[in-house]
């Protein structure tokens, strides 16, 4: 007696968690309103998969992957806990995922960039203390 069908979801079985198409997951976990949204912002860039930029809706995640989504003027981690069967509710789409903290500034991973400061409502700098700045700087324009 042939058996066709178990030979598939053996091989399914052996490959690891199962996958799901990037564009689909955001849909699915409620972080986008519609797949098409969601399509968009990994054309443009704005997804990175385990630090990778991807720029094809098709990418595979599955659970373990790290997102980073920069998203409505904030950047979002998430960590990929399932992958979806369908659009469900927001309970059921909170848990394909779970949020990850980002490095808050002045630890370690965060290294505490050094601004220049300027007392408030100072605004702009004027073209005397540009070149000021110029020559402390050492970069003296030649007029």
């Amino acid at each position: 007696m042939a058996d066709f069908g178990n030979d598939r979801s053996k091989a399914t079985a052996r490959a690891g968690p199962p996958a799901q198409r990037l564009d689909k997951w955001l849909w699915f976990s409620r972080v986008l309103k519609s797949r098409t949204q969601a399509a968009q912002i990994i054309l443009d860039g704005r997804v990175r998969v385990n630090r990778a930029r991807i720029t094809k809706p098709s990418q595979p995640v599955s659970p373990g992957d790290v997102l980073t989504i920069a998203l409505r003027g904030k950047v979002q981690i998430l960590k990929v806990t399932a992958t979806g069967h369908r659009r469900g509710p927001p309970a059921e789409a909170r848990q394909l995922y779970e949020i990850v903290e980002a490095p808050e500034p002045g630890s370690p991973l965060h290294p505490q960039a050094v601004v220049a400061r300027r007392p408030p409502g100072a605004g702009r700098p004027s073209k005397k203390d540009r070149r000021l700045t110029d020559q402390l700087t050492g970069q003296e324009r030649r007029r």
